[in-house]
């Protein structure tokens, strides 16, 4: 691993064994660009106990550009011996929800759809102690840690539900989410036989037929950066075309999100991470869809058809094509990324993953009873008036 770059660090271990090791720093985004940090980050990535491309650098930065500065984000970066072994963006805001709550939070955005930390196998149980003993000694003004969209079956679960454990503090579930997701030995044809009647299948199989009667049907998957900069442009102008570009709501509506858009597939192509599929008719996208592949897992990132063709169903017929994932020996499982209830994934992706959102207790006595005080607001019986 590359050597990290030599910046104070504080102690921030609960475990006096550990404190002889451990040590973590909050970095601010500019020295989240240095060399020998970057480095560091892309090797923590390579074996992070659980992946996450969202927390990844060429993700992360231009996140940070495009949308940091309100979140008063920075870096929460923690070190075993010198190494680089966790990775955390932490953001602090006033508004919970709609209410006005401050708060210290893993920083997600929209366009984030998973909150587990880098964080190096083994490291896990010393990551959460570091962070925790490092938002105690300066919450600001924060009441509480929110940390969203953890994966509850993972080995960062289980070490948080253990710190919390060991050092009784108090905590709660605020949100739980189950989305689908692609996990199976099966084939991709086996695979979709137990998903779909043959009826339905027999009805997919004739829209493909009749869609290449419009023109020549062609369908590309690409794993690198040829054309990618064309390949963006292509899928911001067919999102636009959609609802969403009706609606306001398009990529391209904005700057902000435009810029963050081109230069996250740029660099995670760039990166080997992005995995590019295309149907195309008489030469032009009618369907188009990004993930993000880190082996063992892959996150279907975002998709867009055209919905002038939404009669051939051309978004679902992309996805057939993407449960070819269910062939590469090197991916265990898929994450759609897709809202709770998507009407269409959901009937083809049979799996689901469990997401869930704590909120943790923080600071001194004061500062924890406020805490519980809204624990027992928000996990209050709402069937009772």
């Amino acid at each position: 691993m590359a050597s990290s770059p030599t910046l104070l660090r504080t102690t921030s271990s609960a475990d006096p064994a550990q404190d002889q090791r451990d040590s973590a720093r909050m970095a601010s985004a500019a020295e989240a660009r240095d060399p020998l940090f970057l480095a560091a980050w892309e090797a923590l990535a390579e074996q992070a106990c659980e992946p996450n491309p969202f927390f990844e650098p060429w993700f992360v930065l231009p996140s940070l550009d495009a949308f940091g500065a309100e979140a008063h984000t920075s870096l929460f970066a923690h070190y075993t011996d010198g190494a680089l072994t966790g990775v955390l963006p932490i953001g602090r805001s006033a508004d919970y929800y709609g209410y006005p709550v401050p708060h210290a939070a893993s920083w997600l955005h929209d366009n984030v759809f998973c909150g587990a930390p880098l964080v190096a196998r083994g490291a896990e149980h010393s990551f959460w102690r570091a962070l925790l003993a490092e938002l105690d000694r300066n919450p600001r003004i924060s009441l509480f840690l929110h940390v969203p969209h953890l994966p509850a079956d993972g080995p960062l679960s289980g070490a948080l539900n253990d710190v919390l454990t060991q050092q009784s503090r108090a905590s709660y579930i605020a949100l739980q989410q189950n989305r689908a997701m692609l996990a199976s030995d099966l084939s991709a044809e086996d695979y979709l036989a137990g998903s779909m009647s043959t009826k339905k299948r027999k009805e997919l199989r004739r829209q493909h037929k009749r869609l290449s009667e419009e023109g020549t049907l062609t369908f590309e998957r690409c794993e690198n950066a040829d054309s990618i900069a064309q390949w963006i442009s292509d899928f911001l102008a067919l999102e636009a075309k959609g609802w969403k570009g009706e609606a306001g709501s398009a990529l391209a509506d904005a700057d902000a999100t435009r810029s963050f858009f081109a230069d996250t597939l740029t660099g995670a192509a760039q990166a080997g991470r992005l995995e590019r599929l295309t149907m195309r008719l008489d030469g032009r996208p009618i369907a188009m869809l990004a993930n993000f592949v880190t082996a063992p897992g892959v996150y279907s990132f975002k998709t867009t058809f055209d919905e002038s063709y939404a009669r051939f169903s051309p978004g679902l017929l992309i996805q057939l094509e993407n449960l070819s994932l269910l062939d590469h020996r090197d991916i265990q499982w898929a994450d759609s990324c897709a809202a709770e209830g998507h009407s269409m994934i959901e009937r083809l992706w049979r799996e689901k993953r469990t997401l869930k959102s704590h909120n943790i207790a923080l600071g001194g006595p004061l500062r924890r009873a406020a805490f519980k005080r809204l624990m027992a607001y928000e996990t209050r019986d709402r069937s009772r008036p």
